[in-house]
């Protein structure tokens, strides 16, 4: 191998390590706004912007040793003569056959039905939820929230979702969005709405009162016979504008809560002295008639006792 050939050889390979490490570099900044966790997401950014330094440098060095390879090394070895070989006869074909018949399609099978895609309409805050706003801040448009995380719920120092899914079996109690954010202003509205076959089950809105960036969350814990099966759909919005969408499915009927009936309270008889009947008032019977002084019967005279016979003298 000759000064020229080795010089071409390296500058074929140094462009070849740029384009693959510009390749590498865009597809770990790609990888990275996939990645959930922040800290995790800015060293595979750094990563990518250094191998996209390395592609670029790569590809200068390229540049530099096709202008200035060969003179630096022509300094350094004296080129030598070689020979060239010229070829004598050159071989042509005289015939060329070419096809006399070229069969095209007579009949087309044109398809009757042309399936078009359906629109899929760009989220939006109801009006019935805007009324519920009150923060006056007003949002950094730069704000950004990576993809949704769905769980059954997660561990509160770390994050770490636990169950995991994007297809949930009733019965449910919860389910919990995981997110990581960056670019977030204090105060500024924040909303979350549940939809369920795009008709909104559950909302919250509030002023934000977390940091510019790191971890978050949302959650909705009804009634278990509530988690109706169908296809749910959780959107992320900061002031008017939505960052974030993300879909789960119920499966399985949720279940029946049957009412309790409540206990009723059962009277014990208590004993109760019985009042006598009061007497009633009797008539009075009314006063007799007083009866009238009788006139005192005068005094009657009064019989003299006989004569009692005086003994006779015995002889």
């Amino acid at each position: 191998m000759d000064i020229k050939a080795g010089i071409q050889a390296a500058i074929l390979l140094a462009v070849l390590g740029a384009l693959f490490s510009l390749w590498m570099g865009v597809q770990s900044l790609q990888a990275a706004r996939r990645i959930l966790y922040y800290q995790l997401r800015r060293k595979r950014i750094a990563q990518g912007w250094r191998q996209i330094g390395t592609g670029v440098g790569l590809g200068l060095l390229a540049l530099t040793l096709g202008q200035f390879g060969e003179p630096v090394a022509y300094r350094f070895y004296e080129p030598s003569p070689t020979i060239t070989l010229t070829p004598t006869i050159t071989l042509t074909p005289t015939i060329t056959l070419s096809p006399t018949i070229t069969f095209t399609p007579t009949v087309t099978n044109t398809p009757s039905i042309t399936d078009t895609p359906t629109i899929t309409p760009t989220p939006y805050i109801p009006a019935a939820v805007e009324a519920f706003f009150t923060s006056d801040v007003t949002p950094d448009p730069a704000a950004v929230f990576s993809p949704l995380v769905f769980a059954r719920g997660f561990n509160p120092r770390n994050y770490e979702p636990i169950g995991q899914g994007t297809v949930f079996q009733n019965p449910i109690e919860k389910i919990v969005v995981l997110y990581t954010y960056d670019g977030m202003k204090p105060g500024a509205q924040w909303t979350a709405l549940w939809l369920r076959e795009g008709e909104l089950v559950f909302y919250e809105t509030a002023p934000w009162n977390g940091g510019t960036g790191g971890y978050g969350f949302t959650e909705w814990q009804p009634s278990p016979d509530e988690w109706k099966p169908g296809n749910y759909e959780v959107q992320i919005f900061v002031g008017m504008e939505w960052k974030a969408v993300g879909r789960f499915i119920v499966e399985g009927d949720p279940p029946t809560l049957t009412p309790t009936r409540a206990p009723t309270f059962t009277r014990t008889a208590t004993a109760t002295r019985r009042i006598p009947p009061t007497a009633t008032a009797s008539s009075t019977r009314p006063p007799s008639a007083t009866p009238t002084v009788s006139a005192t019967p005068t005094a009657t005279r009064t019989r003299r006792p006989s004569d009692t016979p005086w003994p006779t003298a015995t002889p």
